[in-house]
């Protein structure tokens, strides 16, 4: 595969905000393109301290329905409450969430290890995580998926955990929300690239 075919791929992922609980393939290939991921994502040390949760069907309606909602609901005013819920419903209309998770022990081994760069391995974790989310958004939307990435961790960690039988020292990092796209994503804007990008050296 050429550098562009993949950078295409890239060009093409967006946030998708409409869904329909439908998918445009099978379960089984969802859960090849989850391992794969899984298997080739490069992780800091070779850490492999990315941990997967698939939620599809009625499992992933019933995160946003029956834990996700009540969850924030609890905590939102009321005037907040009234702008969460569409956007909560919006969630739960897609077809599946994959959780992304930490395994702690396997960065703490690192830092025992290497102990000159301890203080590092807990930033190189989440940039292994980050990696790994960014991989499944572009891989799922390269099927006629879409897709949006979402953070509400610490409201739902604990009940997510008793609900499927996660380890409870797991860290939640974030839910990537997807199905059938009902709707085109928004117009996409980006800041300059002379800005962002500075080259020394080059010969041609």
């Amino acid at each position: 595969m050429s550098s562009q075919a993949y950078l295409d791929a890239v060009k093409a992922r967006r946030s998708y905000y409409v869904l329909k609980h439908e998918s445009t393939i099978p379960d089984a290939k969802i859960h090849e393109i989850v391992k794969e991921t899984i298997l080739n994502v490069p992780s800091s040390f070779n850490s492999q301290s990315t941990r997967l949760v698939v939620l599809l069907g009625d499992e992933h309606t019933y995160l946003w329905d029956q834990i996700a909602k009540p969850a924030v609901k609890a905590v939102a005013p009321p005037e907040v409450w009234g702008q969460s819920e569409p956007r909560l419903d919006g969630f739960k209309n897609a077809y599946g969430t994959i959780l992304f998770y930490e395994e702690p022990k396997d960065v703490a081994k690192l830092q025992e290890a290497f102990p000159l760069y301890a203080d590092n391995f807990p930033q190189w974790s989440e940039h292994t995580n980050a990696i790994h989310q960014h991989v499944l958004w572009t891989a799922l939307e390269a099927e006629g998926l879409g897709a949006n990435l979402q953070h509400y961790s610490n409201l739902i960690e604990e009940k997510v955990a008793a609900k499927w039988n996660v380890p409870g020292h797991w860290s939640l990092k974030a839910q990537l929300v997807f199905g059938t796209p009902a709707a085109k994503p928004g117009e996409k804007t980006a800041k300059p690239v002379e800005e962002r990008v500075f080259v020394y050296g080059a010969k041609n």
